[in-house]
């Protein structure tokens, strides 16, 4: 077994489907430019850059990062275009949001917004899936950073969101 092993299965499993288009909020610097070109060269995403265009273009220009293929949604700040990303994946634009350089709470805000955002009838959570190459097992950690006191109610909304992803990642067991 090499050392990510598990990781670079899921990628292949994921290659399987089709690129999902992806508005990439703010990526106005090298790691988040570079985060989402790679994901789309490796055929997992589709970006939609949505940002200050200058701003975009003079980082992948100083990054020597090649964003052909990608769109841009020119908007003014980070704020904006936490806002945009949220507007696209309500339009069926986007399927997806990928954080850029911009703030947490600039993104999340608009995520959690109660009108004109991506709220659902369940509590919000995040996960980290981690392949570790000492267990022989995916790690999910569920939600190390978004809700502080979490009442029994979340606690179920949070498992239930991870056992969901863990669903959605072809994992045979949970």
């Amino acid at each position: 077994m090499n050392k990510h092993s598990k990781y670079e299965r899921l990628i292949e499993a994921c290659k399987e489907l089709p690129p999902t288009p992806t508005a990439v909020v703010h990526p106005c610097d090298r790691a988040a430019l570079e985060g989402a070109i790679g994901a789309a060269r490796l055929g997992l995403i589709n970006p939609i850059l949505v940002g200050p265009k200058t701003r975009i273009l003079e980082a992948a220009a100083q990054a020597g990062i090649d964003l052909a293929g990608a769109s841009i949604v020119d908007v003014p700040h980070s704020h904006a275009a936490a806002d945009k990303g949220v507007e696209l994946v309500l339009q069926g634009k986007a399927e997806a949001l990928m954080k850029g350089s911009l703030h947490t709470d600039e993104l999340m805000g608009a995520v959690v917004r109660r009108d004109n955002g991506l709220r659902t009838s369940r509590r919000i959570s995040h996960c980290f899936v981690m392949d570790v190459p000492a267990y022989e097992h995916t790690l999910i950690i569920s939600d190390a950073a978004v809700n502080i006191q979490p009442t029994l109610e979340d606690k179920m909304h949070i498992v239930q969101n991870a056992i969901d992803l863990a669903h959605a990642l072809r994992f045979p067991e949970v």
